[in-house]
């Protein structure tokens, strides 16, 4: 089974297998095995973009020497993905709100969180 994880690249659909991170301080780009968690200022990488990243210059990239391994799926993982498609399954779902018609409407078909007030004469 491939792991849940994806390249963090835009457009990229590949499994992730490896883990970028910078070190601002030393102008070093990391990329190491795939961390156990997914981490909000590092980036998810695929083996193919894994191996040919290219830092700006005067910075050093720091790579894991051998190959990157596809992690097998942890059990949080499985359990993710399982109530996920239970989650999209569910018929029993409750109906979605009715919506107001004395608040303006947004673009959007719901209440936003800004209104429309009336100018100053």
């Amino acid at each position: 089974m491939r792991s849940v994880r994806k390249c963090s690249r835009t457009g990229c659909l590949e499994p992730a297998v490896a883990t970028l991170t910078y070190a601002y301080s030393d102008s070093t780009a990391v990329v190491g095995p795939l961390a156990t968690a997914s981490e909000p200022h590092s980036y998810d990488l695929c083996e193919a973009h894994a191996l040919r990243l290219t830092a700006p210059k005067g910075w050093e990239v720091v790579r894991h020497e051998g190959e990157f391994a596809e992690p097998e799926p942890s059990s949080d993982e499985l359990t993710a993905l399982a109530e996920a498609v239970r989650e999209a399954g569910r018929t029993d779902r409750p109906a979605p709100p009715t919506e107001s018609t004395d608040e303006p409407r947004t673009g959007h078909g719901r209440r936003g969180h800004l209104r429309v007030l009336p100018g100053r004469t």
